[in-house]
């Protein structure tokens, strides 16, 4: 560790307005890393100066130029105006934390890969973000001074499929916020149903943006077989982006009146606990996760989790959530198997809370800093120190 704090600055221009994906991985990272006494400087869109100012008071905040709120001007600023300000703020670390980075930085950069699903599983992905995202994983990875990953699942699938990985990527793992994600209290779980507008007496719950990885389409001809034929059928919550999984509506379509379905889009942050620990089960039958967040953040939240070992989700998960093959058949067994189940949803749900209390983002932004001080401290691409988390 250097004797004075490293000057990093962190491009959060790519964070959404929803805060979803990247937003939250960004968020909060920041706080820790400025705990750790990183002499952090973040430039961001207009709209969230003010959010970061509060976020971070110690912390140097510059405001891209407006025009960047249009994508393709912001891909044009990041190869000019962002390694320009690199220099201007003095920055030892350039953090580009959502795939892309300046080719011609002049100063190390740190770029976060998410995940290896754009070449693992092309078919989950729209054709332009497909290439685009392949084609920016590939130059980071030859280009950056080091990136991060946050599973070692990405890790390997990355290694396997780019053949481009040789000792400058490192394992950090996401963490949860134990003030937003915990075990709700009764009111919390009242709130939500409020907010939900739910007359079902229980529910099975989905967070997530609907694009096709996500599976939903399964999810919800399994819980129609699961829970048809019941005295009292769990309702189906999907919340999150409405995304473009132009399936679902077809399916939906089929689900008997009696049984409920809600959409409610995104949910208050606030609101999130009880949702999620309020769920007779949490389902989350992914086909592809380079980390798998919302399970981590449901677990948390005592939640019971019914998830797919796809990729990373063993790695978050462990033993303490349930495993499903992604088909509407394997989902429509399990959940039934843990519905009609309060003590193994009982077990799980200690078991979760128990194992998600490991994942913390102080332990991510350490290996973040271990990172950062690889990438000023040397221009060549070594082994980075082991993950902490």
């Amino acid at each position: 560790m250097p004797e004075t704090p490293l000057r990093v600055l962190v491009d959060a221009t790519a964070v959404p307005a929803d805060r979803g994906g990247v937003g939250r991985y960004v968020d909060q990272l920041l706080p820790e890393l400025a705990r750790l006494e990183v002499d952090l400087a973040v430039v961001c869109q207009g709209r969230d100066g003010d959010f970061y100012r509060e976020l971070l008071p110690g912390a140097r905040i510059e405001i891209a130029p407006e025009a960047i709120g249009r994508r393709p001007v912001r891909l044009a600023w990041e190869q000019v105006g962002l390694p320009r300000l690199a220099r201007t703020v003095g920055a030892d670390v350039l953090h580009c934390p959502h795939y892309t980075m300046p080719l011609a930085a002049g100063v190390p950069v740190v770029t976060t890969l998410h995940d290896a699903t754009f070449f693992t599983h092309p078919e989950v992905h729209q054709p332009v973000k497909r290439a685009f995202f392949r084609g920016w994983t590939t130059a980071s990875l030859r280009r950056a001074a080091r990136c991060v990953v946050p599973s070692q699942a990405t890790l390997d699938e990355l290694a396997r499929v780019t053949r481009g990985v040789h000792g400058q990527v490192a394992v950090a793992h996401h963490g949860v916020d134990a003030a937003r994600f915990h075990v709700p209290s009764a009111d919390e779980v009242a709130a939500a149903r409020r907010h939900l507008g739910l007359w079902a007496g229980r529910y099975v719950g989905f967070l997530g943006t609907i694009e096709p990885r996500k599976n939903v389409p399964a999810l919800i001809e399994g819980w129609q077989r699961a829970v048809t034929d019941l005295p009292d059928p769990p309702a189906l919550v999907l919340a999150g982006g409405r995304g473009w999984d132009d399936r679902v509506d077809d399916v939906l379509a089929r689900v008997p009146g009696h049984l409920e379905v809600l959409r409610p889009g995104y949910l208050p942050l606030d609101l999130l606990a009880g949702f999620l620990g309020g769920a007779e089960v949490l389902a989350y039958p992914s086909l592809a996760e380079g980390f798998g967040l919302p399970v981590l953040e449901a677990m948390a939240c005592g939640a019971p989790v019914l998830t797919t070992r796809s990729l990373a989700l063993p790695e978050v998960g462990g033993d303490a959530v349930a495993y499903t093959e992604p088909d509407a058949a394997s989902i429509a067994a399990r959940l039934g198997e843990l519905l009609g189940d309060p003590a193994e949803r009982a077990r799980l749900s200690a078991a979760a809370v128990a194992r998600a209390a490991g994942f913390t983002w102080r332990s991510c932004a350490e290996q973040h800093l271990n990172v950062y001080a690889a990438a000023a401290g040397g221009a060549g691409r070594g082994p980075v120190a082991p993950d902490v988390g």
